[in-house]
């Protein structure tokens, strides 16, 4: 697909202008994966609504791990967005959407087994995981994905945006994306363990996808809560991810048939410290 850079009467069009430019960049479509058992389905109320893609195949396990992540003390003030005249941002956020708070409890925190598990898929799902643009929003905003995986980038909203990929500081794609144009197809980069997504056309849009050794793994939703199934008897480190925040770890030991607990707390010191 020959990407053309045409007059829009939005704002934030120049911004765009001056990025490099975009080289041809070929759309394929994903590649159709047969159905799958779901490693980590979220709570009830985890993840609803957040257009997260379907966990990637996992052992054949019987252990569950179910627990909370809760914030203490006063959330940081969330800065108000800038105002958008673009009519296809209209019911977007209106305010930053790093660190969500609802009743002491933290949303957008990407749970997961840390290291190799026993017996765990040696190659990446075939299927993609998914990252939405909606609303000028990217949809989901934390998600995992197993090394290796690819991410298809879709655009649902009628305005141009471009998704830019970052892994630290380091550039790795730029591609732009016409008004509901066809989705685009990347591989995680294999020495990519959290990579970064923003729009240059509406600066506010940001999303990570964190890369995992396993396929366990999930992201709280608004009540914090999270379950991982499927494991193998074992004794793991689960590591809790944020965007802001850190990390936090526990240790949790998994047997057949009898449920698991963890629990993880971060707190408005932890956003200090990481400023």
């Amino acid at each position: 697909m020959k990407l053309r850079l045409f007059g829009l009467s939005m704002v934030g069009v120049a911004g765009l202008l001056a990025l490099p430019a975009c080289k041809k960049e070929e759309a394929p479509a994903p590649a159709a994966a047969a159905p799958t058992r779901e490693a980590t389905p979220p709570a009830p109320t985890a993840g609803a609504g957040t257009g997260e893609a379907a966990a990637p195949a996992a052992p054949a396990g019987n252990g569950v791990v179910k627990g909370t992540v809760s914030f203490t003390g006063t959330p940081p003030a969330m800065a108000d967005l800038a105002p958008s005249a673009d009519p296809a941002c209209d019911g977007r956020p209106e305010k930053e959407q790093s660190v969500l708070v609802k009743d002491g409890k933290l949303q957008n925190v990407l749970v997961r087994v840390k290291g190799p598990v026993a017996g765990a898929p040696s190659a990446p799902p075939s299927e993609p995981v998914v990252v939405d643009q909606s609303k000028c929003t990217y949809v989901p905003r934390v998600q995992g994905a197993v090394a290796g995986q690819q991410v298809v980038f879709k655009n649902s909203d009628g305005t141009l945006h471009n998704v830019r990929g970052v892994v630290g500081t380091r550039p790795l794609f730029n591609v732009a994306q016409p008004p509901s144009g066809a989705p685009v197809q990347k591989p995680l980069p294999a020495d990519a363990e959290v990579l970064r997504l923003k729009c240059d056309v509406h600066p506010w849009m940001t999303a990570y996808v964190v890369s995992n050794a396993n396929p366990y793994f999930t992201t709280t939703g608004a009540d914090g809560s999270f379950t991982l199934t499927g494991l193998p008897a074992g004794t793991y480190t689960l590591e809790a991810w944020h965007e802001t925040l850190g990390t936090k770890t526990a240790e949790v030991t998994v047997k057949d048939g009898a449920p698991a607990e963890a629990t993880f707390a971060f707190a408005a010191t932890d956003a200090q410290a990481k400023q």
